[in-house]
């Protein structure tokens, strides 16, 4: 039911993943009005019906604008992957039981509609930070709108600096090396002497901004990950060797 890009760390990698948790995000799919569904898409049941007028392009775009881009609180799904009391709330959504959710702070960058050839279903494209759910943003739309709608034909385009054009498939995969994996941070190239005190876990004055910072050596070779420390200090949290 969601096709598209995902980033999956091998090996050492996999402990550059967290990183990329909050990373930009970018999708599209359809919004189907005058349904609403307990997955908040095509693939679950109807829960209820909306009697709707043909969706007005601009008035949409207008409660997209007003309500729907930049910083907002949003509820999250049932059918999510975040835990409560150490239980995923989709493993109790198949269970048929809900629980009452706190809605938490997200960012959208972009939220644009596009008529299809059908009146009650739009086209949308979205840009979000971490965290956020196109299927939340779709199923609100329909609220706003004064009714009810679902989504379907979700696609991730790109997660950061990755996007699905460099892709490759499962069945026919294509590993990356691992400087790749931090394509999106500062990067930093250090001394011999700074690799060293890297390898025993020294910290050092930080970096402008808020990091994570790449280290590497004069090879290009990842040697580190940086994050910022007891505000003035960068401590090596994820370290991968060196000379």
């Amino acid at each position: 039911d969601a096709t598209g890009l995902l980033v999956i760390g091998v090996g050492n990698a996999t402990r550059l993943i967290r990183f990329m948790g909050e990373m930009d995000k970018t999708y599209s799919c359809e919004i189907v009005f005058g349904a609403e569904t307990n997955t908040l898409d095509d693939s679950g049941e109807v829960i209820a019906r909306y009697e709707m007028d043909p969706i007005d392009l601009d008035r949409a775009r207008s409660v997209i604008a007003e309500n729907l881009v930049g910083d907002i609180l949003q509820v999250p799904p049932m059918v999510s992957a975040l835990r409560v009391d150490g239980v995923r709330l989709h493993e109790l959504a198949r269970q048929g039981i809900e629980v009452e959710r706190v809605a938490r702070p997200i960012h959208v960058y972009e939220f644009t509609v596009e008529p299809t050839d059908d009146p009650m279903v739009l086209r949308a494209h979205v840009r979000c930070g971490g965290g956020t759910y196109v299927r939340t943003l779709g199923a609100d739309l329909g609220r706003l709108l004064g009714g009810g709608a679902h989504i379907r034909t979700l696609r991730r385009h790109a997660i950061g600096p990755y996007s699905l054009d460099e892709s490759c498939t499962v069945d026919a995969p294509v590993l990356l090396p691992v400087i790749d994996a931090v394509r999106g941070m500062e990067q930093h190239v250090l001394s011999a002497a700074e690799i060293d005190d890297v390898l025993y876990g020294r910290v050092r004055e930080s970096w402008p901004g808020d990091g994570p910072w790449a280290a590497l050596d004069e090879a290009g070779e990842l040697i580190a990950v940086f994050e910022k420390w007891r505000d003035t200090l960068a401590k090596p949290t994820v370290v991968f060797g060196g000379r």
